[in-house]
């Protein structure tokens, strides 16, 4: 099975890589997304020209309800580590596209980009903490396009009022693409039974990603495909699974990052998904990674009322359906029934059942 992909030039021999954040923070770990997880590509943390301050501790994790907060900011070893040390030591073994990752406003971009220039093939351009103003992002990335002929990227924040316009700014101002999303946010985390709030910096708001975000993710990357098909889209944002990555190149990705979902299941995660990413094309009727980018998605939408039917065999009678129904048109009267009159025709029994024991000729 064929997972390559390639974009502007750069050639992933999977489309699985690293988002940037604590996983890429030094030389041990860039080496071990290419040594041992096997990333197609390798991100690197965000650098900036000052270190940050960090709360500690800070990130907090739920693994039931499938979020990751974090109140980290950028990398904190300064620039010149990284120019100095990692970066070349890094370089030595080049086998893969070193996707650096910067922030956040056009005078750092001056200061970074030539210093960090001989060791990317291509730039990710965080604007987490730069606004909303089209033309601030568009001057930026004006500023970067005069100082490296590289790819780069624009990492676009929930926050933006409207993706598809960024795109066009972002497009029209010399950038190759986009990364969607950046983590969610502001958000907070509170423990009730220490009355406080935790895992936070002075004003109290910390940033959420993880499985809970998958799908305001692939909505954004989808936007920005549809609304400018030229741009490259890396997409980012819940991945935890191969069926995942599969998902972010239908909505229009070349290529896909992950980070909070090896934070909830550990960093064997990434070997794990791209180990699965055959089997996975296979199941679904794939040939290669590009022939699921090149699928165009279909949108069957019905407005056509249909009654909800029962598989008996599937049934384990957990009464699921029964319980979560909002219009009251389930019962168990010897077996599950649907109540033709109360019905909407509203699709949630047949996700929420745990054995796929209901059925819509409309959901297959």
């Amino acid at each position: 099975m064929k997972l390559r992909t390639q974009f502007d030039g750069l050639t992933l021999e999977n489309p699985l890589m690293p988002a940037s954040g604590p996983l890429v923070g030094d030389l041990e770990k860039l080496s071990f997304m290419r040594d041992e997880a096997g990333t197609g590509a390798v991100v690197t943390k965000t650098i900036a020209p000052r270190e940050p301050k960090i709360p500690k501790p800070c990130i907090y994790t739920d693994t039931r309800r499938q979020f990751v907060m974090n109140s980290e900011l950028w990398s904190e070893h300064p620039m010149e580590r990284w120019v100095e040390t990692f970066l070349p030591a890094y370089r030595k073994k080049n086998d893969r596209p070193l996707i650096i990752s910067v922030g956040y406003s056009k005078a750092d971009m001056e200061t970074l980009i030539p210093r960090l220039e001989p060791f990317a093939d291509a730039f990710e351009v965080s604007t987490h903490y730069v606004g909303t103003d089209l033309s601030v992002i568009a001057d930026t990335v004006r500023t970067i396009r005069s100082l490296t002929n590289k790819p780069f990227y624009m990492k676009i924040s929930p926050h933006i009022p409207d993706a598809e316009n960024y795109a066009k700014a972002i497009k029209e101002a010399g950038a190759n693409g986009v990364v969607a999303i950046n983590s969610l946010g502001p958000t907070i985390n509170i423990n009730p039974a220490r009355r406080r709030i935790e895992y936070a910096p002075e004003d109290g708001f910390v940033w959420t990603t993880g499985p809970v975000i998958k799908n305001l993710a692939l909505a954004t990357v989808y936007k920005i495909k549809q609304a400018e098909p030229d741009l490259t889209v890396i997409g980012v944002g819940g991945v935890a699974s191969a069926e995942d990555v599969v998902e972010f190149l239908l909505a229009g990705a070349s290529g896909v990052q992950m980070l909070s979902g090896a934070l909830l299941k550990g960093k064997q995660l990434y070997a794990k998904i791209i180990r699965d990413l055959p089997k996975v094309l296979e199941k679904f009727g794939f040939d290669s990674v590009e022939d699921v980018i090149g699928t165009e998605l279909d949108n069957p939408t019905s407005y056509e009322d249909e009654l909800p039917t029962l598989i008996e065999e599937k049934c384990i009678e957990c009464m699921l359906c029964v319980k979560t129904c909002p219009y009251f048109a389930i019962e168990f009267k010897d077996r599950i029934t649907f109540a033709p009159d109360k019905c909407f025709s509203c699709g949630l029994c047949v996700s929420v059942c745990p054995t796929d024991a209901i059925e819509m000729d409309k959901l297959r």
